[in-house]
C-alpha cells in the first residue's frame, strides 16, 4: 500500500487497528513510534546494483493502556514526517515486535488494515539457473554494438538490430 492510499483510508476511520497475518489484532494500545524512509542499496546475486525505498512505520505496544492513537494524530505524524523527511509516495513496510522484529507489507481488506507476510526472493533467477517466476519475468533482448566500424554503421536493415 502506498503512503497516499494509507492516508486516504485513514481519513475515513474513527479508530485504527492492524490485523496480523494470523488473524489476531495488534493490541489497541499500540503506538506508532517511528515513521521513516528506508533506503536499501544492494547488489543482487546476479551482480545488478539495485535501490529500494519504502516508507516505514514501527508499531510498538507497552503497558500504556490510557492512550490510544487516533487517526487524526497519526495523520499529523505522517504529515510532519512528509515535511521533515521529504517522504515520497512509496510502499509502506510495517515493523512490529513478535519474537523478533518482524516486517510486514500493508493492505486494506474488508475495510481493515492488514499486515501481510513478506517473502524473500531471488532477483536474478536467470543467473542462478532457476526458473523465472512469471510475475517477475522481464523480456530479455540482445544488445548489439551500434558502434562505427570503418566509417560504416554496423546496423543494416537485415542485420537484426532494428
Amino acid at each position: 500500500m502506498l503512503l497516499s492510499e494509507f492516508k486516504n483510508e485513514l481519513n475515513s476511520k474513527e479508530t485504527i487497528s492492524f490485523k496480523l497475518p494470523d488473524g489476531s489484532l495488534v493490541p489497541t494500545h499500540f503506538h506508532v513510534t517511528e515513521v521513516g524512509l528506508i533506503t536499501k542499496i544492494f547488489i543482487d546475486c546476479g551482480g545488478t546494483l539495485r535501490q529500494e525505498k519504502k516508507v516505514n512505520f514501527q508499531l510498538w505496544e507497552a503497558d500504556d493502556y490510557d492512550h490510544r492513537l487516533h487517526p487524526e494524530k497519526l495523520t499529523k505524524i505522517i504529515e510532519i514526517s512528509q515535511e521533515k523527511l521529504n517522504l515520497p509516495d512509496q510502499e509502506i513496510e510495517v515493523e512490529y515486535q513478535g519474537e523478533t522484529i518482524q516486517k510486514f507489507g500493508l493492505e486494506v481488506q474488508n475495510g481493515e488494515f492488514v499486515l501481510v507476510s513478506l517473502q524473500t526472493d531471488c532477483l536474478a533467477k536467470d543467473n542462478c539457473g532457476l526458473p523465472a517466476d512469471d510475475t517477475t519475468t522481464k523480456q530479455k533482448i540482445q544488445l548489439v554494438d551500434f558502434g562505427d566500424q570503418g566509417g560504416e554503421s554496423s546496423c543494416t536493415p537485415s542485420g537484426g538490430c532494428c
